[in-house]
């Protein structure tokens, strides 16, 4: 029995799913996208709600700031993620490349990867050998550079989740000051807010492994300052709303 088979007693290896890390993270950048998204369209539409009580004017504004801010985070994405993918590309050539001209060097490098996480230099060469014989880039690429060469990040997808996600986040602080009554407005949209703040800063640190309490506390805060200096703002080129 040599050291790579399974040893009596073990259990069957469980199914893996590379894929689980890639989804928490675009789950993780949707979350980020709708707390973006309440906080800058609650500032936006409490500042002109400070300004005026006209109605039309804060949907305007609160509608044109969701559109700016959505097609921001989406091309902002875009282009972010389109970077690091040509760079996940250039570094599987390169790789690629050595693993045609040295590949012996190659296999020395990735087994001195394994002994350095534990296994001995017998046991790191067997695996180095082994993963080289049945897919080389991808072992090299899985280990050396942490990137699956059949997964690599999708700029689009990136930037429709920030697209919607930052929709969606906006969709809330505006639809709770343009739908109440003008003297319950502003209120109202910041009761809502916190709400949105709160469910934001709860998932996204849940899916962090962060302590929640903290981490809402940082999340409403931020988005009530927010409000209250647009507010003020407001208040200061315009009429209050009683």
């Amino acid at each position: 029995m040599t050291q790579l088979e399974t040893q009596p007693g073990t259990h069957p290896a469980e199914p893996h799913h590379p894929n689980v890390g890639e989804r928490l993270n675009w789950l993780r950048a949707g979350v980020l996208g709708a707390n973006d998204g309440i906080i800058s369209t609650a500032g936006l539409v409490v500042g002109v709600a400070g300004a005026t009580t006209d109605s039309s004017a804060i949907l305007i504004a609160g509608v044109a700031g969701l559109v700016a801010g959505s097609l921001s985070m989406a091309g902002g994405e875009y282009v972010s993620v389109s970077t690091q993918r040509d760079t996940e590309r250039a570094l599987l050539a390169k790789e690629s490349r050595e693993l045609e001209e040295m590949p012996e060097a190659e296999e020395r490098e990735l087994a001195g990867i394994y002994q350095e996480k534990g296994l001995t230099p017998e046991l790191a060469a067997e695996v180095a050998r082994e993963l080289t014989k049945n897919d080389a880039l991808r072992a090299h690429a899985e280990v050396e550079l942490q990137i699956d060469p059949d997964n690599l990040t999708s700029p689009w997808q990136a930037a429709w989740a920030s697209l919607i996600s930052f929709a969606v986040g906006s969709a809330l602080p505006l639809l709770a000051i343009v739908l109440p009554p003008v003297d319950l407005r502003v209120w109202l949209c910041a009761a809502a807010v916190v709400v949105g703040l709160v469910i934001t800063g709860t998932v996204s640190a849940r899916l962090g492994g962060a302590e929640v309490r903290p981490a809402v506390i940082r999340n409403v805060a931020v988005g009530c300052l927010a409000m209250a200096v647009t507010y003020g703002i407001g208040l200061l080129f315009g009429v209050t709303v009683t």
